[in-house]
C-alpha cells in the first residue's frame, strides 16, 4: 500500500513538474518518508534537484509546484519545508488503507519485485568443515539467512550456497588429528603417541577416532615407528618465534606424509570419513538454527574438472603471471592489492587463492548477475586480489559484493564470557543455542550492522521482559493472537470492517507505522541490511504495546471493534512477515 500511495504522489508532482517546467519532464521524482513524523506523511526533493538546472530558489521553485498539485481525496494538505522539501500530510482514510490491503496480502505484504527475478548467489559460512560450528560462525549464519530470505522478499532470484573447503591442508590435518588419536586407543594411556600441539584437540577428533575403531577394529594400525619416521624434532615448547613456528608446521607436514605412506589408499577413507562426519554435523546444526543451503559445493570439484588450471591458464595468456623463484605470481598490485600472490608453488600445486579464483570464476559462468560473499571481517584485505582477479580475467568486478561480518563477544552477568574452554574448544554453536534458544540465537544475531560489533548479551537473551527485544515482538503478536481468540469470529471479515472508525492517535501512528514495512523492506534489501528489519519490528511492537495498553480493543460497540481488531491483525501480519525474513518464529501464545 506504501508503494502505491508513493505511485500516486509521484504522479501528482509529475503533472505539477509538467506544468511548471515541461523542458525538466524527465527529471526522477523521489517520494520519501520523512524522518520525523511531524514533516508529514511523505516527503519529494523535487525542487531542491531542479534548483540549478533551473536558476531558481528551490523554496520558490517549490511553492509553484504545490500550487500545480491536482487535487487529491488522499492529500490532507501539503506543505514546504527547508530549504524547500515537499511534504505531503495524508488523509486519515488514506492512510487506514494499508490495514485493508494487509489482511487481503497476507504473507505478501511487503513483498516487492525490485529485484526482477535476477539470479544473485549468496555464499555464507563456508568454515572450513574441521569443527564443530562456534559462535563466530553463528553470526554469519544468522546474516546470511535472513539476507537469502531478505532478498527473495525483494523480489531477487536467491540462491544460497556454502562453500566446502574440502582440498586444502586443513582436512589433511584433521584426518591426521583423528588417526593419530586412533593409534592411541591401540595404547596403553600411559604410553600414548606425541601429538602435536598445532593438530586439532577437540574431543570429537577423539569421538571420531573411537566411531572408526568400533567400526574397522585394526584395519588402520600401523607400527609407532614408522609414524614418527624421519619427522623433525619439535623445538622447547616455550619458543614462539617464527622459525620455531615453520618447525612445528614441517613436523605436521612430515607426519601426514608418513599417514598417506602408511595407509596407501587407506588414507582417502580416513581423510573421506572426516570429512563426511564434520560435514553432516555442520548441515544439521545449521538445519537446527533455521539455516538452508541450496547447494554445497565441493572445493575438490574444481580440480576435478580442471577449473582451476583453466584459470590460472587464462591469467597467463591475458599477461598477468609472472614466474619467480619457480613460482608462479598473480600481479595483484596492479589491481589495488599490497602485494602480488602466489597461485602456483614452487613444487607444482595451486594455491588456495588459485582454488578461490576458480571458484568464483564458476559463480559467473553458472550465470548470475550478482554475486554476494559474507565474509569474516578480518578477510577484508581479501577483497582487492579477488576483483583485481577477476578483472584480470575479463570479468565485471562489480558483479561481486563482499559483506563483511564482525564477530560477536558473549557477555553474561555484564562480564565478557569465555569463549573457549581449557582444552582450548571454542564455544559451539549448537551450545548457544541450547542456552539461549533458536530464536533469540538468530534475532540478536542481526541486532547490528553485520559490520559493526557486537555484544551478544546472554542474561538478555533469555529475559522474559521488555528489554529482551525478540521476546517484546513475539509477545506482541501473542497478544494479537490472544485477542482474536477471545472474539472468535471469521478474520476473513475483518478486511471489510469500517476503517472510519479508527480515529484515535494511536491508531493512525499504527497504521502510519504499518505502512513503512514494504520501504523498509526495499531499503534493507538495497542495503543488504536485515537489521533494518529488525529495527522496524521493535518499532511497531512498541506503537502496539502503546496502544494496547491505551484503548480497549474488544469494546461493545461492534463496528470499532471490528475496526481496532483488524488494525490488530495487520500488526500481527507484518510482524510474522518481518520475523519470517529473520528466521525467527512467532508463537501464539507466551
Amino acid at each position: 500500500m506504501s508503494s502505491d500511495l508513493k505511485s500516486h504522489l509521484a504522479d501528482l508532482m509529475r503533472a505539477a513538474l509538467l506544468s511548471v517546467a515541461p523542458n525538466e519532464a524527465d527529471t526522477s521524482i523521489h517520494i520519501e518518508r520523512p524522518k520525523q513524523a511531524s514533516h508529514g506523511d511523505f516527503s519529494c526533493n523535487l525542487a531542491m534537484q531542479l534548483a540549478r538546472s533551473m536558476q531558481r530558489n528551490p523554496r520558490q521553485l517549490a511553492q509553484l509546484l504545490v500550487s500545480e498539485l491536482p487535487y487529491s481525496p488522499l492529500v490532507d494538505k501539503t506543505d514546504i519545508a527547508g530549504a524547500g522539501f515537499i511534504n505531503f500530510h495524508l488523509r486519515p482514510a488514506a492512510k487506514l488503507e494499508v490495514v485493508r490491503a494487509v489482511l487481503e496480502q497476507g504473507e505478501a505484504f511487503g513483498r516487492s519485485t525490485t529485484g526482477g527475478k535476477r539470479k544473485v548467489l549468496v555464499e555464507f559460512v563456508s568454515a572450513n568443515p574441521t569443527g564443530p560450528l562456534h559462535v563466530g560462525h553463528g553470526r554469519g549464519a544468522a546474516y546470511g539467512g535472513s539476507l537469502c530470505t531478505l532478498l527473495a522478499f525483494a523480489g531477487w532470484d536467491v540462491t544460497s550456497e556454502y562453500y566446502v573447503n574440502d582440498a586444502g591442508r586443513q582436512m589433511d590435518i584433521l584426518a591426521l588429528s583423528t588417526w593419530l588419536r586412533y593409534l592411541d586407543l591401540h595404547r596403553q594411556p600411559d604410553e600414548p603417541l606425541p601429538f602435536p600441539a598445532n593438530a586439532y584437540q577437540g574431543e570429537y577428533v577423539r569421538e571420531m577416532a573411537r566411531q572408526m575403531l568400533a567400526a574397522h577394529a585394526e584395519r588402520f594400525l600401523r607400527a609407532p615407528a614408522g609414524v614418527i619416521d624421519g619427522v623433525p624434532p619439535l623445538p622447547d615448547p616455550g619458543r614462539t618465534d617464527a622459525a620455531a613456528a615453520q618447525i612445528r608446521e614441517a613436523h605436521l607436514d612430515a607426519l601426514i606424509a608418513n599417514a598417506k605412506r602408511l595407509l596407501g589408499e587407506e588414507w582417502q577413507y580416513v581423510h573421506d570419513f572426516v570429512l563426511t562426519e564434520q560435514l553432516a554435523d555442520c548441515r544439521s546444526d545449521l538445519e537446527e538454527s533455521g539455516v538452508h543451503f541450496d547447494v554445497w559445493f565441493s572445493e575438490q570439484s574444481l580440480f576435478a574438472t580442471g577449473l582451476v588450471a583453466r584459470g590460472v591458464e587464462r591469467l597467463q595468456k591475458a599477461g598477468h603471471l609472472y614466474l619467480q623463484d619457480g613460482a608462479l605470481w598473480f600481479r595483484s598490485t596492479a589491481f589495488g592489492d599490497e602485494k602480488d600472490r602466489v597461485v602456483r608453488r614452487d613444487n607444482g600445486l595451486y594455491t588456495y587463492f588459485a582454488s578461490d579464483i576458480a571458484y568464483h570464476l564458476n559463480k559467473y559462468e553458472r550465470g548470475f548477475e550478482r554475486m554476494i560473499n559474507v565474509w569474516g571481517a578480518d578477510h577484508h584485505g581479501y577483497i582487492p586480489r579477488i576483483k583485481g582477479a577477476l578483472g584480470a580475467l575479463g570479468l565485471d568486478p562489480e558483479a561481486l559484493e563482499v559483506a563483511l561480518v564482525q564477530f560477536a563477544v558473549l557477555y553474561r552477568s555484564g562480564c565478557k564470557a569465555q569463549m573457549s574452554t581449557r582444552s582450548g574448544e571454542f564455544v559451539t554453536l549448537r551450545t548457544l543455542r541450547a542456552d539461549v534458544g533458536n530464536d533469540a540465537c538468530r534475532f540478536f544475531y542481526v541486532l547490528r550492522k553485520s559490520d559493526q560489533h557486537l555484544d551478544f548479551d546472554l542474561d538478555l537473551a533469555k529475559s522474559q521482559s521488555n528489554d529482551n527485544p525478540v521476546y517484546y515482538i513475539q509477545y506482541a503478536h501473542a497478544r494479537v493472537s490472544s485477542l482474536l481468540a477471545l472474539w472468535g469470529g471469521d478474520l476473513a471479515t475483518l478486511a471489510a470492517a469500517p476503517f472510519d472508525r479508527l480515529e484515535g492517535a494511536h491508531e493512525l501512528a499504527l497504521a502510519a507505522r504499518i505502512g513503512e514495512f514494504p520501504a523498509v523492506v526495499e531499503t534493507a534489501a538495497a542495503e543488504l541490511a536485515p537489521h533494518l528489519i529488525a529495527f522496524y519490528l521493535k518499532d511497531l511492537a512498541a506503537e502496539f504495546h502503546s496502544y494496547y495498553n491505551a484503548e480497549r480493543i474488544l469494546v461493545d460497540d461492534t463496528a470499532q471493534k471490528d475496526a481496532r481488531l483488524a488494525l490488530a491483525a495487520a500488526v500481527r501480519q507484518v510482524i510474522r512477515n518481518g520475523m519470517t525474513i529473520l528466521g525467527v518464529s512467532c508463537p501464539e501464545s507466551m
